[in-house]
């Protein structure tokens, strides 16, 4: 068993290191990456902020299409037609 742990030690410790050959300064985003991310997170912030006025807009409609149905229901109509009842 010991020679096991010995043969993976041995293995572990001959492995090389990598070299950097790619120069830092040549592979970082610079200012035009910058400024590309930072459309970017405007304009996601601008259509999650229209999408949630779009979807409140849309629950608020419903709400008063439901009370609109409602006082319809209630107001005691008698045919389909719309007209309201004669007394």
């Amino acid at each position: 068993m010991l020679s096991v742990i010995d043969a993976l030690a041995l293995m572990a410790a001959s492995v090389p290191t990598p070299e950097s050959t790619v120069d830092p300064e040549l592979v970082t985003p610079g200012p035009a990456g910058f400024a590309a991310i930072a459309f970017i997170a405007l304009a996601v912030i601008l259509l999650v902020w229209d999408m949630l006025r779009r979807v409140r807009r849309g629950r608020y409609r419903a709400e008063v299409r439901e009370e609109l149905d409602a006082e319809e229901q209630g107001s005691g109509r008698d045919d389909s037609s719309g007209t309201p009842p004669t007394r």
